[in-house]
């Protein structure tokens, strides 16, 4: 695949997170994906990791990715830019704040065949927090 067509579906991946069909998603991740990141354990496989997912939908239901840059090298698609959500849902014990967030985050798609087969992401969670009031600073 090129580079081109790797960033496509990177990108296509990250509209469908957003929207929440995870069916959809099952046409553009590995059923073997390895998911890492954001302090989790590692992710194996696709249920796995759209069980994170399901998290982060519940916990911010108008979640979306603001991506301001996107790099592909090889294999790898890199993405750069800013989440944003309202906290309507449990997050890792914390209970819903009605809060607004917005931060930074950076990941890393590898595609091989046309799909996803390992993420690595990123977020300022030392950010989110702050802005869901569970830390100062």
């Amino acid at each position: 695949m090129s580079l081109e067509q790797n960033k496509a579906i990177v990108l296509k991946f990250y509209e469908v997170f957003d929207s929440k069909d995870v069916e959809r998603g099952r046409e553009l991740m590995s059923t073997n994906i390895v998911g890492r990141g954001m302090g989790t354990d590692i992710l194996n496989g696709y249920d796995e990791f759209m069980q994170y997912g399901t998290m982060m939908f519940s916990a911010f239901p108008d979640g979306r990715h603001l991506l301001e840059e996107v790099i592909a090298e090889a294999d790898k698609v890199v993405t750069r830019g800013i989440f944003t959500g309202t906290h309507q849902g449990e997050l890792m014990g914390i209970p819903p704040t009605s809060k607004q967030v917005k931060f930074s985050v950076v990941h890393i798609d590898r595609v091989v065949d046309g799909k996803i087969v390992e993420h690595w992401g990123q977020g300022d969670t030392f950010a989110m927090m702050q802005q869901l009031g569970v830390v100062s600073g």
